[in-house]
């Protein structure tokens, strides 16, 4: 794989903010020649992430993570900051909601496909096109994905990792209380939240395990790792690991409310995959197909060995090839419609 080539992309029109925003890319291209049909793959990260998660090794391991696994099977793989996270413009205060955070995402793919199709993203690269574009987003990536998907159909088939469209839940070790969470109406700003729970806020508590440990990360993970990323979970930003954002913006805390995207995941017409690890912030998976409820293909995949940050376990390339084929197929699927409809 080579080295990316680092993208900067004005959002501004997009996003709505009343001040420059630009949201920042890393584009993986393969070293051999593209698939065919060519895939392009956007892929966004979640709260406390980094565009980098996408592309970071565990120890002993090779390859360039999750872009180099792609693009070793010739895809284009585009990892991706959203506004508010890592290089990416950090608005101030409650600006960002998932609406315009979502925006600038569909934003930023149009703009990065508008220069891989007129030949402008790279020298050397020829132009890019009737390629299939997918968008795969873990987390909080995975809600900005599907409002995206429900408002503009950015993408001919979309991966939601790790996030439930019907309601996302943290757990924690079993026999430790579970955390209480606001359910917040995405028509409040959170300046003025309403607050549509008995919400009690958590007391504090005497230090220890990270109460977001158990669901985050599976047990045979190295510990190093673990310790390093749980660090950064609280706060700890000196040194800050490569796959961490030293931000997130307060509007995530509107994706665990029930239904929060419950409109734009039904408006959903594409392809869907639904993947999650084994133990996950998704009570069950099995049930989320019914929250897409005009989706033209379902998938549905849970990986064993594997908790919320997916690509932290050792199981990774498991879940990384179960994208790769569903991907690929709704290439072939995008390909065989198109040459039916000619032939018609």
């Amino acid at each position: 794989m080579k080295p990316p080539i680092e993208i900067s992309i004005d959002v501004t029109d997009a996003a709505v903010l009343g001040t420059p925003a630009q949201t920042a890319v890393s584009v993986f291209l393969p070293d051999g020649p593209l698939c065919d049909p060519p895939v392009v793959c956007f892929a966004f990260p979640g709260g406390g992430y980094s565009r980098r998660y996408y592309a970071f090794d565990l120890p002993h391991a090779s390859g360039g993570g999750e872009a180099g696994f792609h693009c070793d099977r010739g895809w284009i793989f585009v990892a991706c900051d959203h506004l508010g996270f890592g290089d990416s413009t950090i608005p101030e205060g409650n600006a960002l909601n998932l609406d315009n955070a979502a925006a600038a995402n569909h934003a930023t793919v149009r703009a990065v496909m508008a220069r891989l199709e007129d030949g402008t993203l790279a020298d050397g690269l020829p132009p890019v096109t009737n390629a299939t574009v997918l968008g795969i987003g873990q987390s909080m990536g995975g809600c900005f994905t599907v409002v995206a998907q429900g408002n503009w159909r950015t993408f001919d088939g979309i991966g939601v990792l790790g996030y439930s469209a019907i309601h996302t839940i943290v757990p924690t070790r079993p026999g430790s209380p579970q955390m209480p969470w606001p359910w917040i109406s995405r028509r409040s700003s959170l300046d003025a939240p309403h607050i549509l729970n008995d919400y009690v806020p958590p007391a504090m508590t005497a230090s220890g395990e990270h109460p977001f440990q158990w669901s985050f990360h599976y047990d045979d993970e190295p510990a190093d790792i673990v310790a390093l990323d749980m660090a950064a979970a609280a706060g700890a930003t000196d040194p800050l690991p490569d796959w961490r954002s030293a931000t997130t913006p307060p509007c995530g805390i509107y994706m665990v409310a029930p239904g929060a995207v419950a409109q734009e995941a039904a408006a959903v017409r594409v392809p869907v995959l639904i993947a999650a690890g084994e133990r996950d912030v998704v009570p069950d998976p099995w049930a989320e197909p019914k929250a897409y409820k005009s989706a033209t293909d379902i998938t549905v995949y849970v990986c064993s060995r594997m908790a919320h940050m997916h690509n932290f376990a050792h199981t990774r390339a498991l879940l990384w090839q179960k994208i790769h084929d569903w991907g690929s197929s709704v290439a072939a699927l995008r390909a065989l419609t198109a040459s039916s409809t000619i032939g018609a």
